[in-house]
């Protein structure tokens, strides 16, 4: 009889401990699953706060230059000033000359793009007529001749940058052309020479002016050009460009 109670106790604390020892072991492999899934968890928080911290970076790039541009160009009125080149056919028959020029002009913007431009140049050579069929037997070689031409027409920027801009513009009007200057202003001894004859023609140009910003207000222009001519009833066109200074004001 004390056999069988001291069997059925020994059963009893077995029992309770086998109880014991599933109880931790069923604790211990369930409390591992929380810091995983906080690992887990704690790189896409990361991710997404670095993301929208690139984005308020990326919106407040975007603000400063929207600033600057706006800066630069909301001006209604630019003037200009500077000088150029041409490389201009003085003749029918006569090898091109370079003209050196000067330039000025004027812009009314009616946004931060478009525009009307005014624009005044006078451009002045020395033209090559020299050789064995010279009437004047080579007494005058290098005649200097001039042009004075006032051009209008749309300005346009395609491009704009805090810092630069490129546009297009097409300018058309007329030119005084004096080519007889050193024959007296004989057209008929000019002619002979195979100059163009003086008069007023029209004239038109072709550029692409870009610019430097130093400040919002002042800026480095230089502006490649197309520059057609019909002088003696013909089509003349030239290649060249203008540069100088431009200076905005009148805010919009």
């Amino acid at each position: 009889m004390y056999s069988s109670r001291r069997i059925a106790l020994l059963l009893a604390l077995s029992l309770v401990a086998a109880t014991a020892a599933l109880a931790q072991s069923s604790t211990s492999s369930s409390n591992p699953a929380a810091p995983d899934q906080a690992q887990a968890g704690q790189p896409a928080a990361q991710t997404q706060g670095q993301l929208s911290v690139q984005a308020r970076i990326k919106a407040r790039r975007a603000q400063r230059r929207a600033t600057a541009i706006h800066d630069a160009y909301s001006h209604r009125y630019e003037a200009y000033t500077g000088m150029g080149l041409l490389r201009f056919e003085p003749g029918a028959k006569l090898e091109r000359a370079w003209d050196y020029a000067w330039n000025v002009g004027f812009t009314r913007y009616f946004d931060e793009r478009l525009g009307v431009s005014v624009d005044g140049r006078g451009y002045y050579a020395s033209a090559y007529v020299g050789g064995p069929n010279n009437v004047t037997n080579n007494a005058i070689t290098n005649p200097a001749i001039s042009q004075y031409a006032v051009l209008a027409g749309p300005t346009y920027r395609f491009y704009l940058q805090p810092k630069y801009s490129v546009s297009g513009r097409v300018l058309g009007g007329f030119t005084k052309g004096n080519f007889s200057g050193d024959t007296n202003h004989s057209t008929i001894l000019s002619t002979e020479l195979g100059l163009w004859p003086d008069g007023y023609v029209f004239a038109a140009g072709v550029s692409v002016p870009m610019e430097y910003n130093l400040t919002p207000n002042i800026g480095l222009r230089v502006a490649p050009e197309y520059y057609f001519t019909s002088f003696g009833s013909t089509l003349q066109y030239s290649r060249g460009f203008t540069t100088g200074m431009v200076y905005r004001f009148g805010k919009q």
